[in-house]
């Protein structure tokens, strides 16, 4: 199957007469390890690489602003789950990017205080004046930033360290920083050991901050290889479809994001796989859920963005 999509385009490009069009022989992936969707079962089996007929190399990543760096240096065609706030920043700067789909709606991501501070949402002013870890641009970030603005604390006030989940997590525990925002399963619960997050889930519900991430392509390789891009929607689509939640799928995916299974667990259950359906009818329509979500994202770290331009670059058509 490996050459079927490839024979299938070329064979029509021959009966019009006209040039073939360029077309990837591989298609490189990036991923979140901490971060067990169930497409990882497919990507596991190789069935991405069956369903488009090339290969797939999947490369992990600790950040969406890295996954960002390398769709820009030509390494990175497709980002799987990458964050929606590294895409709005991403989009701000310039950079040639298409937001496709979403990959998975989630609980916003957890800033958690040294327990011996005894700083909570009760007294949240006091920690004006203290150091946070917070991986920059990425939905960490967005979800710290709300915080503060939620309990009208000034960012100035505080001493901000751009540090990647895994290094938070240990500079908290090391008391390097006194709060340390982060994501993925593994490091949330390092960080959980030794530290108290500044908002329980029913708080941050009721302040309606929450998170999704998207699924991006770079506008050369979605010009260039369209029929590629869909079958990798289509294949995602699938594999989502196909997930059941059998101890079997837990343990693949357990070991595709590199954690153990209960955390795995604990993960999945807070997350939100939407259908095609769902996309298309609420996120991807006329003034949907992504656009609005991006504009807010845009306000949050420009402050004057109107979302114009970020609307620009989302595109369901994969969708259908």
């Amino acid at each position: 199957m490996k050459s079927m999509i490839k024979s299938a385009m070329l064979a029509a490009v021959a009966s019009t007469g006209f040039a073939a069009p360029s077309f990837a022989e591989e298609v490189n992936v990036a991923f979140f390890l901490q971060w067990p969707t169930p497409n990882l079962v497919w990507k596991t089996s190789g069935a991405y690489a069956d369903a488009m007929g090339v290969d797939v190399n999947w490369v992990d990543f600790t950040t969406g602003t890295a996954m960002t760096e390398a769709m820009l240096a030509g390494d990175i065609d497709i980002s799987y789950s990458q964050g929606l706030a590294p895409f709005v920043t991403a989009i701000q700067q310039g950079a040639p990017l298409k937001m496709i789909g979403i990959a998975v709606i989630y609980e916003a991501n957890d800033c958690f205080v040294r327990n011996e501070l005894g700083i909570d949402g009760s007294n949240a002013s006091e920690l004006e004046g203290k150091t946070v870890a917070v991986p920059l641009n990425t939905m960490a970030d967005y979800a710290f930033r709300k915080y503060l603005d939620h309990y009208n604390i000034d960012i100035a006030t505080m001493t901000v360290v751009d540090q990647a989940p895994p290094d938070g997590a240990k500079s908290l525990a090391d008391g390097a920083v006194d709060m340390a925002c982060v994501f993925g399963g593994v490091d949330t619960a390092s960080a959980a050991e030794v530290g108290t997050a500044i908002m329980t889930s029913e708080q941050k519900q009721d302040a309606g901050i929450g998170s999704f991430d998207v699924v991006t392509v770079t506008e050369k390789f979605a010009t260039e290889n369209p029929e590629l891009v869909q079958a990798f929607m289509d294949a995602t689509a699938e594999a989502n479809e196909a997930w059941t939640g059998s101890d079997e799928q837990i343990q693949i995916v357990a070991d595709a994001s590199g954690m153990d299974v209960e955390a795995t667990k604990t993960t999945l259950a807070g997350f939100v796989i939407p259908s095609v359906e769902d996309q298309v009818s609420n996120f991807f329509n006329e003034g949907g859920d992504a656009a609005a979500a991006a504009a807010s994202l845009g306000l949050v770290f420009q402050g004057d963005s109107d979302g114009s331009q970020i609307a620009k670059t989302i595109d369901g058509s994969f969708l259908e």
